[in-house]
């Protein structure tokens, strides 16, 4: 077995296991599988095919993808290979970067109010044309890293859910590279030659929270190995009496 073949046995084991640890995924599902153009998104669009082929159950995959007329945007590539791969897809262009530009001052970061707008394109898309589920392509390495930023930055303890009831009850958001490593969807990304769109907006500024919150856990990982892996065991494994919020604990006892 070659690396590309270990690795992608690899992803499709953590991506099945979430699946059904989870309940993502069920019979006649209609899911937006949203394509940003990254590495994340394309592995998953190929996972989820590759299960889609074996899943006992019939579902529907059809690729969204939003252009937000990013300077040096270059979807061509893109359509290519979704046309070489028999992918039902649309990519959508709306004008949000010309917004998040305007709106925020020179310096800050653009990713909280780009993915504001994102997000209320795709449930609209969704909606209208009665998707039952929205698929990002977040990993472990995403899930880990929110959790200590909202610790960090928001002061409350919570991250990225492996599915997720939209605020409005009418979308679905499903999550199933929540067990996949970052480099291992890296190395196969590279290995499998998607065409990658680079992103020129959040991805483009330097020093975010995010990237140093990244640094942060790979800085410890490089002496314990296992960290990661406990921030995510940590998600699963929520003990309410050993914290301080009372709405999850009473404290009356004497």
């Amino acid at each position: 077995m070659n690396t590309l073949e270990r690795l992608e046995k690899r992803l499709l084991h953590g991506t099945g296991k979430a699946i059904a640890d989870y309940n993502l995924i069920q019979s006649n599902d209609k899911i937006l599988v949203c394509l940003s153009g990254g590495k994340d998104s394309f592995t998953m669009l190929h996972l989820l095919r590759k299960l889609q082929q074996r899943a006992k159950v019939k579902f529907e995959l059809f690729a969204f993808t939003l252009d937000q007329s990013q300077p040096g945007w270059d979807d061509k590539p893109l359509k290519a290979w979704l046309t070489e791969h028999d992918v039902q897809h649309e990519i959508l262009k709306e004008d949000t970067y010309p917004t998040v530009t305007d709106i925020i001052p020179e310096g800050k970061t653009y990713c909280s109010l780009c993915s504001r707008l994102r997000r209320g394109i795709i449930y609209r898309y969704a909606e209208k044309h009665q998707f039952t589920k929205i698929a990002l392509g977040h990993h472990r390495d995403d899930l880990i890293t929110s959790l200590l930023m909202s610790i960090f930055y928001n002061g409350e303890i919570k991250s990225m859910p492996p599915k997720l009831l939209s605020d409005n009850k009418k979308n679905i958001v499903i999550r199933p590279l929540a067990y996949c490593q970052e480099k291992d969807i890296a190395e196969f990304a590279q290995l499998k030659e998607f065409p990658i769109i680079p992103c020129r907006l959040c991805g483009s500024q330097a020093n975010l929270a995010r990237q140093k919150t990244q640094a942060l856990i790979e800085t410890l990982a490089k002496e314990n190995p296992n960290i990661p892996n406990n921030m995510l065991h940590a998600l699963q494994s929520v003990k309410p009496s050993q914290l301080m919020d009372r709405q999850l604990w009473g404290f009356s006892f004497d």
